[in-house]
């Protein structure tokens, strides 16, 4: 980014802008419903950490090459009609009034459903929620992402 960006972004191409960086994320997935139930112990519930690199892809919205650090990243294009692809993958977007995106595509008779919000310029909230068809709870994950802050060069 380089000029300082309103926040929280009121556009689809500031909040897109806005995601451009490196971020360390910790995701929490969890099962829903009797699926959840059905298991032993902790199956229900994982948790894992990475390293995330968003790139803002220029166009009218734009888009975003994202992909964890040292692996080939995936491409969402956003058009200002509302929708959104990411490979053969298609679904709509919506930015709401309190500064969040909201993300719903469907997959093999599945909802997706991700919302990505800004508490801070440099702290970002994922939950994503999935439901099959049959209308039962399925899974679901939320994020705390960090944009890595890079250290000034040392003084020679």
């Amino acid at each position: 980014m380089s000029e300082p960006a309103t926040f929280p972004p009121a556009t689809i191409e500031a909040f897109l802008r806005f995601c451009e960086g490196e971020w360390m994320s910790l995701r929490s997935r969890f099962l829903l419903g009797t699926q959840a139930e059905a298991g032993e112990g902790d199956e229900w519930h994982s948790s894992e950490r990475g390293e995330l690199v968003v790139r803002y892809l220029d166009g009218s919205p734009g888009g975003l090459s994202v992909g964890p650090k040292d692996q080939p990243p995936r491409q969402l294009l956003f058009a200002a009609d509302g929708s959104f692809s990411a490979g053969d993958q298609q679904g709509r977007w919506t930015l709401w009034p309190d500064g969040s995106l909201e993300l719903v595509s469907e997959h093999n008779g599945t909802e997706l459903r991700e919302r990505i919000w800004f508490n801070k310029p440099n702290l970002r909230l994922r939950s994503t929620i999935e439901q099959p068809a049959d209308g039962l709870p399925g899974r679901a994950s939320f994020s705390s992402e960090i944009r890595r802050v890079s250290k000034p060069a040392a003084a020679a």
